[in-house]
């Protein structure tokens, strides 16, 4: 099989390109036009960029076995996102990577703007001596107020309490009960804003944060408030910022990200009061090696059909446990396995998580059987990304159920749903022995495990009809690695599920459905 070829824009660290080599072909374009990334494209499958590489609609069409898009940081604010959803292209980046840093660089900012760092430093490299003009406060007993109670707006609390200290946060998101377990007071936005000394920005550049920061807001401030910015520019509205400093409403802000960039003219600059860098948050050494390892691990999960469960364009709900990924893959073939053996997709599919499942959320599971359900007869590949929306153009729906009574495993995903008017039913489960296995089909009860290559037969309960079938099997060249066989509710027919080690061919399907106690086969290929 070939490797998927990679192609990386932007400088990531060495361990990152390492960690791609192992599975992939990669091409490294750093520093090439535009043109020669386009040519590079044309057959790739993935695309790493950092911050400075537009992805377009554009860049997106012209890359048909694109797969993945890695962003090697947190932003992607240079990423179309809708359209590479609609092309069924997952979008990854590194989530975590740069938290530490940008947490310490917002107290750095937040010291150097309370003591008047730069203006010292440059003062004195000057030839001045000015301690009378650069008093400045202590960070001591001072309410901060984080919006934003994030990664990032988690560790700034923790740093800032060691500070002593008093931290309030805005964060629809997050729950008193949490909250309180940081040590931190909960309180609605237009509150924190009106008692905080300093307010820190750890919120994500939206349709509903952008320009949350404007004059309003800032006229409900404190007088003699500090503002730090350490998250995304466009949030505070740099002309309104400028004018409450000149005010004196302000009494002084520290700035490492801007409505545009790069930025070397702001209103912001003007002014003694305010300390910028430009967008420094997450430029150490430890972040930038962290963040090539994140997207090229995230990457090569993508390629390797994973569902990345960090990945910025899958609706899986709460953040999901690895302990999932199992289970997830169970229920992709089960999916597959409920299409062929009903011949169709259901308009309406249940996904039953029944046990110890049911205390993990569900999403990610019915996005994976349903990519399962629709993998076959589809001219467009069905990703985890696109999935959702090629279901909704076929008028199927899903029904996600969780169940936490014990069936006869600890833990069972169960698809139910109607096909041409008949209920059809497929279950299975993860064992630490054997893997997955399917445990159940429309009522009959079988054990088998899921290979590459599963034949299920329903056949008369009568005597030598297994027999029949493991000659005939074996007669035309067919292995066969398990098989386990299971009777009917009603005890009238028996169903056999085989693992083979070789793909069937539809004449030898045809010539097992001949034999005169075979009602019904099925070959599925899972691979």
């Amino acid at each position: 099989m070939a490797r998927p070829k990679v192609i990386v824009a932007e400088s990531i660290a060495a361990s990152g390109i390492v960690t791609l080599e192992e599975t992939c072909d990669v091409v490294v374009t750093v520093g090439e036009s535009r043109e020669r990334m386009l040519s590079e494209l044309a057959n790739a499958s993935a695309l790493i960029v950092r911050s400075a590489t537009e992805v377009d609609e554009a860049m997106i069409r012209s890359a048909p076995d694109l797969a993945v898009i890695g962003r090697a940081g947190i932003g992607i604010d240079n990423i179309d996102v809708e359209a590479a959803t609609r092309h069924g292209v997952m979008v990854v980046n590194a989530p975590d990577a740069n938290t530490i840093s940008a947490a310490e660089h917002t107290m750095a900012l937040m010291l150097a703007q309370a003591r008047h760092i730069a203006r010292a430093d440059r003062s004195l490299r000057e030839g001045r001596w000015d301690r009378r003009l650069f008093q400045g406060i202590e960070l001591h007993g001072r309410t901060l107020g984080v919006l934003g109670l994030g990664k990032i707006g988690t560790y700034v609390a923790q740093r800032a309490e060691a500070f002593g200290m008093k931290t309030i946060a805005y964060d629809p998101y997050v729950s008193a009960d949490r909250a309180r377990r940081l040590g931190v007071e909960l309180l609605p936005l237009d509150e924190v804003l009106a008692t905080a000394d300093i307010v820190t920005i750890h919120l994500p550049r939206t349709a509903q944060t952008e320009g949350l920061i404007d004059a309003d807001a800032i006229l409900g401030m404190k007088t003699g408030v500090r503002i730090i910015n350490v998250a995304r520019g466009g949030i505070i509205v740099e002309q309104d910022l400028a004018d409450a400093i000149r005010d004196g409403k302000v009494a002084g802000a520290a700035i490492d990200v801007f409505d545009t960039e790069p930025k070397t003219d702001s209103p912001l600059f003007g002014f003694a009061e305010v300390t910028v860098t430009p967008h420094l948050g997450a430029s150490t050494r430890e972040a930038q090696d962290k963040a090539g390892i994140a997207v090229a691990r995230s990457v090569a999960e993508a390629l390797a059909g994973e569902m990345v469960l960090s990945a910025v364009n899958l609706d899986i709900g709460p953040p999901a446990s690895p302990d999932l990924k199992p289970f997830i893959h169970l229920a992709e073939q089960l999916g597959k396995i409920f299409t062929s053996l009903g011949g169709g997709t259901p308009n309406e599919l249940t996904v039953l998580v029944r046990g110890e499942l049911a205390d993990h959320p569900s999403k990610p599971i019915a996005l994976s059987a349903l990519r399962g359900i629709l993998a076959e007869g589809s001219e467009l590949p069905v990703t985890y990304v696109n999935a959702p929306m090629v279901a909704e153009s076929r008028g199927i729906s899903v029904i996600e159920e969780s169940d936490h009574d014990l069936d006869d495993y600890q833990s069972v995903i169960r698809l139910i749903g109607d096909v041409d008017g008949r209920s059809r039913t497929v279950a299975g489960t993860c064992m630490a022995r054997k893997g997955a296995v399917l445990v159940g089909l429309d009522g009959y009860a079988i054990e088998v495990p899921l290979t590459k290559h599963m034949l299920l037969v329903r056949n008369d309960d009568s005597p030598g009809c297994i027999g029949r079938v493991g000659v005939y099997l074996g007669d035309n060249g067919h292995n066969i690695s398990d098989m386990v066989v299971g009777r009917s509710p009603e005890g009238f027919a028996a169903m056999m599920g085989i693992a083979l080690d070789a793909p069937m061919p539809p004449d030898d399907l045809e010539g097992l459905l001949a034999l005169d106690c075979v009602n019904a086969a099925r070959y599925i290929d899972l691979e």
